[in-house]
């Protein structure tokens, strides 16, 4: 008997949700190699845990930059690695496999997706937009007529969707998210105090410090360590959060102009319910301090942040391959399942670098 997965492809985690069991697996997407013999060195918690304190012999890659696979082969070799702990060769007839994929992905380049999750499972392998299994996941009633709105802040990109009647009616994805705001914090800590910090340090500030909104009375306090770019020594620095917000703000204001276009263009018919409905905040972004109240304010919709936001994709990827099984699969959620001449396409078309999404 087969079992079904879900797996949300992110550019920071990967994480697997099992028929059955729920979430199996919650791991950062790197991968450890040794530069001559191109050896697989570490893997997930362990190699992530390696960003900083490598060798010059080896070296750290993320294989998915901004939702879309840059490294095909060691996309690939993740999911081998990942998948053989849920030992799919004990399954008697093919697993369905359902996996999520940014709004704005070229056609190429879901293709390429795909052939890297068929390859490494051997499974029948379905497609959907990431906000749309983030909004199952988050609990949203997506088959109801009235229109609805996620915005989806994860690692690689921030995905913004109306759905209704279970499709997605309009989108946008913007390359800016979890990554791009501890990138902007390294280069605020490296121009401003002339400290350099790496991406771990970077995201745990982010976390435990950055507010969203300014507090014009007692600002958060933090403390991070890195090196003096002046002395070459170890140095240890106290920094509030209205500071980082300096840094940040522009970034979240590209979020905020996104959300209020996508809305601008709708009909209004359609704009009304989502006032009427609010908006669902998901994603590891979503766990920024005042995050949900920032962007209220500026769009002047109320914002609900999801109760899981870091695996509402997993847990949506698992809710629909549950849905896929029943007598009511047919409508109103449409999965896409991609074609024999889509994937020919893919042997002859080279995938859009990432600027040209």
């Amino acid at each position: 008997m087969a079992r079904d997965i879900g797996i949300d492809l992110g550019t920071a985690n990967i994480l697997i949700h099992y028929k059955g069991r729920g979430i199996v697996l919650n791991e950062p997407a790197v991968i450890a190699l040794d530069k001559q013999t191109k050896d697989v060195i570490a893997y997930g918690k362990e190699a992530y845990h390696l960003i900083g304190r490598t060798p010059p012999s080896i070296e750290v890659i993320h294989p998915l930059k901004h939702g879309i696979i840059e490294n095909f082969d060691l996309t690939e070799t993740l999911l081998v690695l990942f998948l053989n702990q849920l030992q799919l060769s004990r399954w008697f007839r093919k697993p369905n496999l359902l996996i999520s994929y940014p709004s704005n992905v070229s056609e190429v380049a879901l293709v390429s997706l795909v052939e890297a999750a068929e390859k490494a499972s051997g499974a029948r392998v379905y497609t959907q937009p990431e906000a749309l299994v983030a909004a199952i996941g988050a609990g949203m009633d997506i088959k109801e007529p009235k229109a609805q709105m996620i915005i989806d802040i994860g690692g690689g990109t921030t995905d913004l969707a109306i759905l209704s009647k279970g499709e997605v009616i309009a989108c946008e994805s913007l390359a800016i998210a979890g990554d791009t705001f501890d990138e902007a914090i390294i280069q605020y800590l490296k121009k401003e105090h002339h400290l350099l910090v790496g991406p771990q340090s970077a995201e745990q500030l982010k976390m435990t410090t950055v507010s969203a909104l300014w507090q014009e009375k007692g600002p958060k306090q933090g403390t991070i360590k890195g090196r003096d770019l002046s002395t070459g020594m170890p140095q240890a620095l106290s920094i509030d959060s209205n500071d980082l917000l300096t840094c940040l703000l522009p970034l979240f204001e590209r979020i905020v102009f996104m959300a209020r276009q996508l809305i601008q263009d709708l009909p209004p018919e359609i704009a009304s319910d989502i006032v009427d409905q609010g908006i669902m905040l998901s994603g590891g972004g979503a766990l920024i301090d005042g995050m949900d109240e920032y962007l209220s304010r500026q769009l002047s919709i109320s914002v609900i942040q999801a109760d899981n936001p870091l695996t509402c994709v997993a847990i949506g990827t698992g809710m629909l391959l549950e849905y896929m099984n029943t007598k009511e699969w047919k409508q109103p959620v449409k999965v896409k399942k991609t074609s024999f001449w889509q994937r020919i396409k893919g042997l002859f078309i080279r995938p859009r670098k990432e600027e040209d999404q």
